[in-house]
């Protein structure tokens, strides 16, 4: 069966967060105001396609800015991840072609707070990263130090000499929406696409 989407013309972020309402609201905040911002600055949204959560909290927000959104649910999780149908969304088969669609749809990649799924997400994306498949910036919104451990996993990778010192050029680092919309938008003028190999 073959997936149809919606044209878009401009640049489009990948969102990587959690599904859980029982989290910090802080987090559930930042989420908000990174969907508003993706509108305000003209990026298309890609995100799991879930109603619940930083996911929902983020796709509505965007939405409601009058931003574009693209939402990609596997059939099996519409019942957890209630699917927010007001926008876009493609239903999939499988983790595996939720993935790739949101990888090939989107430019950048922005690493709220989420759980095992989210942290899955982000380390293929990096290990892809580390393989030259992909130059598209890794951005971690790292709300209240939230992925300070997952950082520090990453530094022991490379004091132990399992990963080189310069893949540190693999991912930034911001705790605030702002720094994370700019980081996208400092990148906005990379020819990524163009090393996209996978």
């Amino acid at each position: 069966m073959s997936i149809r989407i919606q044209p878009f013309d401009g640049r489009s972020v990948c969102l990587f967060c959690g599904s859980s309402d029982r989290s910090d609201p802080a987090y559930t905040e930042a989420a908000r105001a990174f969907g508003a911002a993706t509108a305000a600055a003209g990026w298309r949204l890609v995100y799991g396609g879930g109603g619940v959560g930083l996911m929902g909290a983020s796709a509505r927000a965007a939405h409601a800015a009058g931003g574009r959104v693209l939402g990609v649910m596997p059939g099996f999780l519409r019942s957890r991840e209630r699917l927010f149908d007001e926008v876009e969304t493609i239903v999939v088969t499988s983790m595996h072609e939720r993935k790739t669609i949101m990888y090939d749809q989107s430019d950048a990649f922005v690493v709220a707070p989420g759980g095992v799924g989210t942290l899955e997400e982000v380390i293929e994306v990096l290990s892809w990263k580390r393989l030259d498949l992909h130059a598209k910036p890794v951005i971690f919104l790292n709300i209240n130090g939230f992925w300070d451990s997952l950082l520090a996993v990453l530094e022991h990778s490379i004091a132990e000499q399992m990963t080189p010192a310069s893949f540190r050029e693999a991912w930034c680092v911001v705790d605030t929406v702002e720094a994370a919309v700019a980081a996208m938008q400092a990148a906005d003028d990379m020819p990524h696409l163009k090393h996209d190999q996978r």
